[in-house]
C-alpha cells in the first residue's frame, strides 16, 4: 500500500507525548500499531528540537516495520529532517501554502477546524494547489490535552460528514476530542469513519486492546 493509499485508508491516529514518564515509547507505540493504530503522530510541545528527532526516529522505525504512517505536529523543519510522511497543523500555525512549499514530498498535510468556515475552507482547500491531504474536527468534547479549547460538539462533526459529501471531495477527516470507547459509538453515529484519540489509548494498560477495541467499535456502528 503507498502512503496517500495508507492515509485514505487510515481509520485511528493516535497522539502520544515522548512518555517520559513511562520510559516505554518504542514499546508503547509498537503495542498501537500492533492493534490497528493506523497513523501515529508524537506531539510533546516540552521537547526541543533534537530530542524530537531522536524520538521521531523511533517512531519511524517502528512504524516502517508495521507498514503505517507516523507525524510530525507544527514544526516544518523537524517534519523535513525526520522525513515524516504527514505532517498536521492548526489554524495559527504555518500556512498551509507555506507547509507545502518547505514539504512538496510529504505524503499528507492536515490540518485542525474548529468551526463550520473552517470546515469549509478545508475542503476547498483539498484541491487548491496547496493540495490538503485530511482535516480533524473538534475537540468534540473538552479535552485535557487542548486546555482552553471550547468544545464543538457532535453537530459540528454533523456539518462535516455533510460538507464532504455534498462537495463530492475524497478528502479524508477525523474527528477528535475527548473520544473513548464510551463515546465513540456516538462519534460514528454523528457522522464520522475516522477517528483521533488521546488518552483512549495512552492511559490504557493494554494499548493493543485499547486499539482494537476501538477499532471494533468503528465496524460495528459502521455496518
Amino acid at each position: 500500500m503507498t502512503q496517500p493509499d495508507a492515509l485514505s485508508s487510515a481509520r485511528l491516529y493516535l497522539c502520544t507525548d515522548a512518555r517520559k514518564q513511562q520510559g516505554d515509547f518504542e514499546d508503547f507505540v509498537d503495542a498501537a500499531f500492533e492493534g490497528g493504530v493506523d497513523i501515529i503522530q508524537l506531539r510533546d510541545k516540552a521537547m526541543e528540537a533534537a530530542e524530537e528527532l531522536e524520538m521521531l526516529a523511533v517512531l519511524r522505525s517502528v512504524a516502517q516495520r508495521h507498514g503505517k504512517l507516523w507525524a510530525v505536529n507544527d514544526r516544518a523543519d523537524v517534519a523535513s529532517i525526520s522525513g515524516a510522511p504527514v505532517f498536521h497543523v492548526g489554524q495559527k500555525d504555518l500556512p498551509l501554502t507555506a507547509a507545502r512549499t518547505l514539504l512538496p514530498n510529504v505524503a499528507g498535510i492536515g490540518l485542525s477546524t474548529h468551526s463550520t468556515t473552517q470546515i469549509d475552507a478545508a475542503i476547498a482547500a483539498s484541491s487548491s494547489p496547496a493540495g490538503l491531504d485530511y482535516f480533524c474536527v473538534g475537540p468534540v468534547w473538552a479535552t485535557p490535552t487542548k486546555p482552553g479549547r471550547e468544545a464543538v460538539g457532535l453537530d459540528l462533526v454533523t456539518f462535516a460528514a455533510k460538507a464532504v459529501k455534498h462537495a463530492e471531495v475524497a478528502l479524508p477527516w477525523f474527528a477528535i476530542g475527548g473520544i473513548d470507547h464510551s463515546n465513540v459509538e456516538q462519534v460514528v453515529a454523528a457522522g464520522a469513519s475516522r477517528i483521533v484519540v488521546v488518552r483512549a489509548i495512552t492511559e490504557a494498560t493494554d494499548p493493543t486492546a485499547a486499539a482494537k477495541s476501538l477499532l471494533q467499535a468503528l465496524d460495528t456502528v459502521q455496518r
